[in-house]
This record gives C-alpha cells, sequence and structure tokens, in this order.
C-alpha cells in the first residue's frame, strides 16, 4: 500500500508521539509536566471549539466543503491544533530531558512543520483570501512564529 504525502506525515506524527510516550515516564508522575501537557490539551479543546468536528482533518488535506477559521486561536495563529500537540508533547518530554527526547520532539517539529506547508500552499489554492490571513497571523506562536 503506498501513502499519500499527506498521509505519511500523519503516520510519521503518531509514530514520533507514540514513541515519546512509551520513552517516557507518566507525565502525572511529575506536575509541571502535567501542568504544561494539561495546557496543551485544554488549548486543543479550545481551539475545537471553533473548528468544528466536521471541518477538521487530521491529514493536511482540504476537504472539500471545508471553512477557513479565522476566529479564537485561528484569529493569532494558523496552525493552533499543531500547536497543541506540541505543547503536550512538550509536559511529556520534560519528564526526562536527554538527546532522544530532544531528537525526536525536533523531528515531530519538523513533520508538523511540513504538514502545516502542505496545509498552506493547499489553502492558497481554495482560498483567494489565504495569503491575507497568513500574512495577519504566526505559524504556531502567536506574535513570534
Amino acid at each position: 500500500m503506498i501513502f499519500s504525502y499527506s498521509k505519511l506525515l500523519v503516520v510519521l506524527q503518531f509514530f514520533i508521539i507514540f514513541l515519546l510516550l512509551i520513552l517516557n515516564d507518566s507525565i502525572f508522575n511529575y506536575s509541571f509536566s502535567l501542568l504544561i501537557s494539561s495546557l496543551g490539551l485544554i488549548f486543543g479543546f479550545y481551539t475545537l471549539y471553533f473548528n468544528k468536528i466536521g471541518n477538521f482533518n487530521i491529514t493536511p488535506d482540504i476537504k472539500k466543503d471545508s471553512l477557513l477559521i479565522r476566529k479564537g486561536a485561528y484569529k493569532y495563529i494558523r496552525h493552533p491544533m499543531y500547536s497543541s500537540v506540541l505543547l503536550m508533547i512538550s509536559g511529556v518530554i520534560l519528564t526526562d530531558i536527554n538527546i532522544i527526547n530532544s531528537f525526536l520532539f525536533i523531528v515531530l517539529l519538523i513533520v508538523l512543520y511540513l504538514k502545516a506547508k502542505r496545509e498552506e500552499r493547499l489553502w492558497n489554492e481554495k482560498d483567494k483570501d489565504y495569503k491575507k490571513y497568513k500574512n495577519k497571523t504566526k505559524m504556531f506562536i502567536p506574535f513570534i512564529f
């Protein structure tokens, strides 16, 4: 079975997350890790409030009838769900900061960046106003990146 580029990125994303989860202690053993991961989870639910399930897609491909969201976190960043994932996983790697965790986190960041760039290219094709939206927002971190 041959995966599309989008599906390959999703498989890599979940594989890296799986590795980080099995290689590290539970966040429930560390208050600070639990706090950071919880903030990421809360931010993810907040984001989903504005991006309804029917509009949401796990791959960076754009659904046929999807709409560009510009409310909530989307007012400041274009990929808040990826930010949420990165925040949750930050809590996980804080249980044991080491070279393997750091490497896997960087690879996860690259995979999410590639997903985001693919999604943005597709949005540029679908929505003529996307370029304006892109110029007003950051990719993952409000006002920074």
